[in-house]
């Protein structure tokens, strides 16, 4: 059975706040865990006005408390912007308030532009290249061997469950290496999702935390009662996507009827490549379109994502994409 996650950006709509985006934060992972999904997770952005889970630990707590079962995590924390020391602090505080339901997702991207990045950091000295040797240090502070010298307090023998994540092939090498599950983000850059696929299931290497591989891929779904009004309520992400391929970070907008069709040969074709791993439409189609990608790639688990400017909408979006997804073992 392929298990089905939500990943959630906290959204900050045009007019509106990052109160009002943190509440429905908590009300969308609440609904999340009624319809069955395994997992929510956060990703750390950082300088994004339209995206407000830059404290990505604090947001994972707040999601903690508004939920019971579902697994919540990151998806993920970009490792070279922090001392793995803090990581295994931060999440072994999250597993100590939320025991057996935490994933920490770890990535090498600065989550941000270079000014960004270098304002995080203050020095970019220790970039990504020491991504691998910083997952082997946080492991360490987990797993409490005492090869660093120093016990994580909270996170020495935090049952926390580590993942590698990545839209190109350097993750999937890692992952694979270290016995990790693996995450591919094809829900904004699938270029290299099927060579990754391959990479990841030819070179894994059984783990003490997992036998066999498994593999998550990032899947865009907007969906509505019919094809229509699903299309209308995808182009705020639309938007979105192409005003940052473009250099202009933005909050989420109201969606635009014939917003597509507006578009000229740049917009199409950003929407064209970054959307490849989506479904867009009504029941039926978003039930076709999630059955091809699994029958494609043979996905473990997909995980799930779409903003949408209404609050509403994006929660019957997330039942619909439920249903789509139990009809879809059914079958």
């Amino acid at each position: 059975m392929t298990a089905y996650s939500l990943l959630d950006l906290v959204p900050v709509i045009q007019g509106g706040t990052v109160s009002q985006s943190l509440a429905n934060a908590a009300d969308l992972a609440a609904h999340a865990e009624r319809l069955g999904y395994t997992r929510y997770w956060v990703a750390e952005h950082h300088g994004m006005e339209g995206i407000a889970s830059a404290a990505t630990s604090v947001v994972i707590a707040h999601v903690g408390h508004a939920t019971s079962t579902i697994r919540i995590g990151a998806g993920g924390i970009m490792l070279p912007n922090h001392a793995p020391l803090q990581i295994a602090e931060q999440f072994g505080t999250l597993d100590a308030l939320f025991p057996g339901r935490v994933d920490l997702g770890l990535g090498r991207a600065p989550g941000s532009d270079q000014r960004v990045a270098h304002a995080i950091r203050r020095t970019l000295d220790s970039d990504a290249n020491a991504f691998p040797q910083d997952v082997l240090e946080l492991q360490s502070y987990f797993a409490d061997d005492g090869k660093t010298g120093i016990r994580a307090t909270p996170g020495a023998g935090a049952k926390v469950q580590l993942w590698i994540l990545g839209s190109s092939l350097f993750g999937a090498q890692l992952a694979a290496a270290l016995g990790l599950p693996y995450a591919f983000a094809s829900h904004f850059a699938p270029g290299l999702l099927d060579e990754a696929i391959q990479v990841y299931r030819r070179n894994f290497k059984p783990s003490e935390v997992l036998e066999k591989s498994h593999l998550m891929l990032g899947y865009n779904v907007f969906a509505a009662d019919d094809d229509a009004e699903a299309e209308y309520l995808a182009t705020s992400q639309q938007q979105a996507f192409v005003a940052i391929r473009t250099g202009r970070g933005i909050q989420l907008p109201p969606p635009i009827r014939g917003y597509r069709e507006s578009l000229g040969a740049q917009g199409e074709a950003i929407l064209g490549q970054v959307l490849s791993a989506s479904a867009i439409g009504g029941p039926d189609k978003v039930r076709r379109e999630l059955a091809a990608f699994i029958e494609r790639t043979g996905a473990d688990e997909l995980m799930l994502t779409s903003a949408m400017f209404d609050h509403e909408a994006r929660k019957r979006s997330l039942t619909i994409a439920a249903e789509a997804m139990r009809a879809v073992e059914v079958a």
